[in-house]
């Protein structure tokens, strides 16, 4: 995910309600620059939970491909959507 807007850390100084509800609003990211470099990222707690849940499962997945290359027992289809079920439950209560 790409910020798709850039301001200064002055205009979030002078406009921080502005922004948020921009953010809110679009469902987009906006980048927050200090010294003309990319400092922060201020996004939607929508955005943020579903990056969460993208990332634990691709955490879920790289721990799957590790566990084959060992040679571990399979998990059946049904086991491993439980499995991945409970972690997304886990981030969902955070």
């Amino acid at each position: 995910m790409k910020a798709t807007q850039t301001y200064p850390i002055t205009d979030l100084k002078t406009r921080a309600s502005d922004l948020v509800r921009e953010v809110s609003e679009s469902g987009e990211s906006v980048l927050i620059t200090q010294n003309g470099r990319p400092k922060v990222v201020v996004m939607g707690a929508k955005q943020h939970d579903q990056m969460q849940e993208t990332l634990a499962m691709l955490k879920l997945l790289a721990q799957s491909q590790d566990s084959i290359a060992r040679g571990d027992k399979l998990l059946s289809g049904k086991e491993a959507r439980r499995r991945a079920h409970v972690v997304l439950e886990g981030i969902a209560k955070r």
